[in-house]
């Protein structure tokens, strides 16, 4: 029997050492790139005043995003989020390209923008308040229940 018990405390020893490890490296810190900027070299390929959209997205790619209007940029987005463990995960890093175009489709200026350079915007949450919102499933069901005119269905 005492072999039994040092083989269960080394084997306790050993889940207990195992479980620190997972719960360590749970805890470091990951990071993950979202979108796409291209690079110095890919810019300096635009010429501005010549260039056209066709030829931009052609150059340097499709834009993650455009401009709500035709006559609006094409706006290329990276930013590098930083995870840590259960909490939220937060950008270290965000890079914007906007490629701008005047009436006639023709590139009129090229902008580097950081996260540095951005505000922040509070997002609102605007939820239409309802009449139901103590109720339950079944005590809307049951309240229904009195609301049920027979007429209705032999009208129809």
């Amino acid at each position: 029997m005492g072999a039994q018990s040092i083989k269960l405390k080394s084997a306790a020893k050993l889940a207990a050492t195992l479980l620190l490890c997972g719960s360590l490296t749970a805890c470091a810190a990951s990071y993950r790139k979202h979108g796409y900027v291209p690079t110095e070299e890919d810019l300096a390929e635009v010429v501005v005043g010549v260039d056209s959209r066709d030829s931009v997205a052609e150059s340097i790619g499709i834009p993650s995003s455009s401009g709500v209007l035709n006559e609006s940029g094409y706006y290329y987005v990276s930013t590098r989020m930083r995870h840590y463990g259960a909490a939220e995960p937060k950008p270290v890093s965000r890079e914007l390209v906007a490629v701008n175009f005047d009436t006639r489709g023709v590139v009129s200026g090229i902008q580097r923008f950081g996260l540095e350079d951005g505000r922040v915007i509070p997002l609102q949450r605007r939820v239409t308040s309802s009449s139901i919102e103590d109720k339950t499933f079944l005590r809307q069901l049951i309240g229904n229940l009195g609301n049920f005119s027979p007429d209705a269905i032999l009208d129809q």
